[in-house]
């Protein structure tokens, strides 16, 4: 089983990520930060993926395959319903399930 480390990390010149401050912009073929007037990265508390798939520790989610495992519960749980009144005479149990 891999780790998210193992996957394939997200980068700013995705067509996808978004800056939340609005202030990448590209320079050269690097994406810019004016904010803070560096190089733009991902682990940056701003970095938005727009497909929303930006996972912890900067992986990209769109690469990922989702497992997904099915639990059965332990035990089923019926719901009692206590009958009174004029039900009860009409149905005759004290318990309806």
């Amino acid at each position: 089983m891999s780790t998210l480390a193992e996957k394939k990390k997200c980068f700013p010149e995705c067509d996808f990520f978004r800056c939340g401050n609005r202030a990448k912009t590209p320079r050269g073929n690097k994406a810019w930060c004016k904010w803070t007037d560096e190089e733009c990265l991902v682990n940056c508390n701003y970095a938005i993926c727009v497909r929303k798939r930006l996972l912890p520790k900067d992986v990209c989610g769109e690469n990922l395959k989702r497992k997904t495992v099915e639990t059965l519960p332990e035990e089923e749980i019926k719901p009692v319903v206590r009958l009174r009144g004029k039900t009860l005479r009409r149905i005759g149990d004290k318990e309806l399930f």
